[in-house]
């Protein structure tokens, strides 16, 4: 069974963004690999103009919001540097059965590889004077928050692009997809976070 793999967009964030970046992407991925009946729910982002469907799952959420927390913590641990989020789906297979032996193997057959460049935006800076002891703190003023907003409508066009991507990818990657099995709702996944230094 050949495995898809689905590069997604890499993304430029801020540490506060990427909670709703994340639970963007990974909602709208799982809800277009929903098969059953799925309670579709609109959700408006709070800091970008954009309204994606989740699968209206609890379990779902609480799995997606687990992983996304475990990758903040890991970003905490980690700054400045470009990630990772891999989520695979898979089916399961027993593997040759035998009189003594059931084995069981995990084949994926779609991988979503979420890239994030988490960046620190710049604080003002303190600069000093000709005294040692006279520091005077500059208000970046309108120039920064000015260049915050071009950034940040920057990042929704960006994320916009990627919630097209996977729209696409959906709808013209199918041949890969495994059978359908009775009262199946979802496909198993996983959510890959990094363990390492990328």
């Amino acid at each position: 069974m050949n495995c898809e793999v689905c590069q997604l967009k890499e993304l430029e964030v801020e540490h506060f963004e990427i909670r709703e970046v994340l639970r963007c992407i990974l909602h709208t991925i799982v809800f277009h690999r929903a098969l059953g009946l799925v309670r579709p729910k609109d959700i408006d982002l709070e800091l970008f103009d954009i309204t994606y469907v989740q699968c209206g799952d609890i379990e779902v959420e609480k799995k997606i919001d687990e992983k996304i927390e475990q990758f903040v913590s890991w970003v905490e641990k980690h700054p400045n540097k470009k990630s990772e989020i891999c989520l695979s789906f898979y089916e399961v297979k027993s593997k040759h059965p035998s009189w003594f032996t059931n084995k069981i193997e995990r084949l994926d057959w779609e991988q979503w590889h979420i890239n994030l460049n988490v960046t620190q935006h710049p604080k003002p800076k303190a600069h000093s004077g000709k005294s040692h002891h006279s520091k005077i703190v500059v208000d970046p003023g309108e120039s920064a928050s000015e260049e915050r907003s071009v950034r940040r409508a920057s990042l929704e066009v960006s994320l916009r692009e990627v919630l097209f991507q996977i729209i696409k990818f959906v709808n013209e990657k199918k041949d890969h997809v495994p059978p359908i099995t009775e009262s199946v709702i979802y496909f198993p996944y996983e959510i890959h976070i990094p363990r390492k230094f990328l």
